[in-house]
């Protein structure tokens, strides 16, 4: 029985990495066709990827308010962010993965 629980222990943890690594491969490749043009260069003012200073003050308004944003465009960003298929959910992953400082 406990050699039943550990395999089953192992087997959901793989199966639990798989998942969040194909989810996060999903938002690096939503990333690349539709956010990179401007955030990988800070083109039109759009905080660069990564640049966790240039990120700061947008979190503080709260991810409902960039989500908004995202949503309807800010400043030189179109509405949608040129991802015009993306859900709330998407654009808030892609925001937090913007936003986090890359290694």
């Amino acid at each position: 029985m406990k050699q039943l629980l550990i395999a089953s222990s192992i087997a959901y943890l793989a199966m639990t990495s798989l998942v969040t690594q194909a989810a996060d491969q999903a938002i690096i490749d939503r990333y690349s066709k539709s956010c990179a043009v401007c955030h990988a260069s800070g083109a039109a003012g759009a905080p660069i990827t990564g640049n966790a200073a240039q990120w700061a003050p947008r979190l503080e308004k709260g991810m409902d308010v960039l989500v908004a944003s995202v949503d309807k465009g800010m400043n030189a960003m179109p509405p949608k962010g040129m991802c015009f298929d993306c859900t709330p959910e998407e654009f808030q992953a892609l925001i937090q993965y913007m936003a986090t400082p890359k290694k």
